[in-house]
């Protein structure tokens, strides 16, 4: 994995089962449930997953870069502008936040390094 790069996509759904039917029967992706409230997604060009969620979907879709140095990186993105909606928190694959950028977009920041 390389630092600063997209890594992952995350997108959201009400009916987990129904979008991993959908999905595979449409383009042949492959899941991995991670919980009722998570499932991971591969053979799709990109991996990415699908969060439950009962809320309105209106911009569904978050877009995930990876970098080895979690909290120098939350550090950049604060000094040039960014805001931290959700901070650090850890997850089964490691640790992660989420940001906005200057225009509203939301994206997050991973990484499998402890510290």
């Amino acid at each position: 994995m390389q630092d600063n790069h997209i890594n992952y996509i995350e997108l959201k759904a009400k009916d987990l089962e129904a979008i991993k039917q959908f999905y595979t029967a449409c383009f042949g992706w492959k899941f991995t449930d991670y919980g009722p409230e998570y499932v991971a997604f591969n053979d799709s060009g990109l991996e990415g997953g699908f969060e439950k969620s009962e809320e309105p979907i209106v911009n569904g879709a978050l877009v995930v870069l990876y970098h080895s140095k979690l909290e120098a990186v939350l550090e950049t993105v604060k000094a040039n502008g960014g805001t931290i909606v959700k901070d650090i928190f850890s997850f089964p694959g490691g640790r992660r936040f989420h940001f906005t950028d200057p225009a509203g977009n939301e994206l997050a920041i991973w990484s499998d390094k402890k510290f």
